[in-house]
């Protein structure tokens, strides 16, 4: 098929490289001219795992092509993804101008019967509204439906090739058999394609990850709890994560949900819900704590270094919102970040993947280092913030003598708490017991 994908983020992007691997012919379009051109030259402009792979074949058989050209990409396209940003507002809606900017186009630019995709993650209602904006200029028949993504970032190859389900929300008879041939390699292996009306199928992607958010920030409510009562939050999720109705996945503990998803698409839930006279009280609820969870590692810095962070160095390693993504979009460390220097406090960071976006965010007011051990030369104490693989089996000797105090302030629970007292640390994790050298662990 002859596919179209508009915008090139990690939606757009994993989205027309993996229809590519799959034989289709796909045209990608951004208005970003230098970054179109360093496509083109095989620059993929994100990091994530996999994709630079199959991103560089597809150019290279000539499947994937991009261009600053909305009317070349759509002229041949049977299908149309809309893969564009719907930023947060203040009160939390999801902006739709670029979605509705591109729609318009679209109305005057469609010749022949097309299907338009809303593949962004969108308020309900939208595809009315991508209709609307469409048919007020286009004098053909077109469809318009939803097909939200479900990609994790680090994993979003392997999410797109091998889904878990596919949503597709229209009631076209016609739309229903292009896109079921469409995904029929990606659901070889029998799971399942799910059609429904176009609203229900833009409340899943929302309803999806806010039931995900809620269950991060229940367990992070837990954990405070096991602070103060004196449980093992590790424990305590492998006990309720064994029961089939839980499930494992989603119970960890830490300083919060960050990403381009999780915090976007529950405000924006949740202005939904306002705008149906709804309370939906634990969506409010999920964000302020959520809000909290970011920086509690700040107040336990605060508390042990007698209320003044002032003069102190700290070292952080992690910056992206989480391992194998180079995303910093609403990441706990950049809230970590601004609290400390309030505070009065420097800071040296390592990240693998995320420096290049953090400097261009906030610049040099923080020292970027080259490596994990050159961050925590002379640094009072250590805050882990993005549990990257490479931070799980440091040389722990080698971070003795960099620190200028052997403390350890981990957001993410990396490591095991005897061994921690065996070392010398005090470690301070999220939801178990606080190690220092005088006191062991499980004492």
């Amino acid at each position: 098929m002859n596919i179209a994908v508009v915008g090139t983020g990690y939606v757009g992007l994993v989205t027309g490289t993996c229809f590519a691997e799959m034989g289709n012919h796909v045209t990608c379009v951004d208005i970003d001219a230098a970054k179109v051109e360093k496509m083109r030259n095989s620059i993929i402009p994100i990091y994530e795992p996999h994709l630079d792979v199959l991103f560089e074949r597809n150019i290279k058989q000539g499947r994937l092509t991009f261009t600053t050209n909305l009317e070349e990409a759509v002229k041949d396209a049977t299908i149309i993804f809309l893969a564009l940003p719907t930023p947060p507002g203040e009160d939390g809606s999801a902006d739709l101008s670029y979605v509705l900017g591109v729609a318009a186009q679209l109305g005057r630019l469609i010749r022949d019967y097309k299907i338009v995709i809303n593949k962004s993650t969108v308020p309900v209602g939208t595809a009315e509204k991508v209709r609307e904006a469409i048919a007020k200029t286009c004098t053909v028949h077109f469809d318009v439906i939803s097909n939200p993504e479900f990609l994790r970032e680090g994993f979003a190859v392997d999410d797109f090739m091998k889904p878990d389900r596919v949503v597709i929300g229209t009631r076209s008879e016609k739309a229903k058999k292009i896109m079921s041939d469409l995904y029929a390699p990606f659901v070889r292996q029998g799971n399942p394609i799910y059609f429904m009306d176009e609203r229900s199928a833009e409340l899943t992607k929302y309803a999806a990850n806010a039931f995900l958010a809620t269950k991060i920030t229940f367990m992070n409510e837990i954990a405070n709890l096991c602070e103060r009562v004196g449980a093992n939050v590790d424990a305590i999720r492998i006990g309720i994560g064994s029961d089939s109705r839980i499930g494992k996945r989603f119970l960890f503990a830490g300083i919060g949900y960050g990403g381009s998803c999780f915090p976007k698409d529950v405000q924006a839930l949740y202005k939904t819900s306002q705008d149906f006279k709804y309370d939906f009280k634990i969506l409010h609820s999920v964000m302020q704590v959520n809000e909290t969870q970011k920086t509690v590692i700040v107040e336990k810095l605060k508390q042990y270094f007698g209320g003044n962070l002032s003069g102190k160095k700290f070292a952080i390693w992690g910056l992206a919102f989480k391992p194998d993504t180079d995303d910093i979009r609403e990441a706990p460390a950049l809230y970590i970040i601004r609290d400390l220097l309030a505070a009065g406090a420097g800071i040296s960071a390592f990240d693998p993947e995320a420096m290049e976006n953090v400097k261009r965010s906030i610049g040099d007011v923080i020292t970027y280092a080259q490596d994990p051990y050159e961050a925590l030369q002379d640094a009072d104490a250590l805050l882990i913030a993005t549990e990257w693989a490479l931070f799980r089996t440091p040389d722990f000797e080698r971070m003795k003598s960099a620190l200028k105090e052997k403390v350890i302030f981990d957001g993410r629970n990396l490591y095991d708490l005897q061994r921690m007292s065996e070392m010398g640390f005090y470690y301070n994790s999220v939801g178990r017991e606080t190690v220092s050298p005088q006191i062991p662990a499980f004492s």
